[in-house]
């Protein structure tokens, strides 16, 4: 008895220790980012730029969602939310530019991240390049040391962007 006790305690003291070098570590790390990557489809811009900007489909062809909730805008912006795996986030267009740039932005302020993705698409060898640039901060130690020593800060991007190839029945690999 006395035996396990002293195994119980220190399973917890071993657990403190490593939870408090990962908030010290991810405390140390900067709350900013800025990741890019991108990919070339064989596709048109206005075809890839439809595809994107119909955000009520996203669902069909990427499995980290279950919905997308289509919400009330604020003036005239356009906002959504996403319900996914890891939870609803929601979002606002802040720019628009049809075929070329979309730029949304993250609205809820609870989550312990923030920031924005940056959409560029351009012409390229008779198909697109879409490239996604993430602003992104991480104001939670925890989530800041998760996204830059385990899932890294491109795993979204990196997600989305392979998701978007294959909706057009194409393979690709984030660079």
């Amino acid at each position: 008895m006395k035996a396990a006790i002293i195994i119980a305690i220190s399973v917890v003291i071993v657990i403190l220790i490593v939870v408090g070098i990962i908030a010290l570590i991810g405390s140390r790390l900067p709350k900013a980012h800025v990741a890019s990557r991108s990919i070339l489809l064989h596709q048109s811009r206005a075809n890839v730029y439809a595809t994107i900007r119909d955000f009520s489909s996203a669902p069909s062809w990427r499995t980290d969602l279950k919905s997308i909730e289509l919400l009330e805008s604020a003036g005239n912006k356009v906002r959504f939310r996403e319900h996914g795996k890891n939870g609803d986030v929601t979002y606002e267009v802040d720019e628009d530019v049809s075929g070329q740039r979309l730029v949304t932005r993250i609205v809820d302020t609870d989550l312990g991240y923030s920031g924005r993705w940056v959409y560029q698409l351009a012409d390229e060898n008779n198909g697109t390049r879409v490239t996604i640039t993430e602003e992104g901060e991480v104001s939670n130690v925890f989530f800041r040391f998760m996204s830059r020593y385990i899932f890294g800060h491109t795993a979204t991007i990196d997600s989305y962007l392979t998701a978007l190839a294959a909706r057009f029945g194409e393979t690709a690999t984030p660079q």
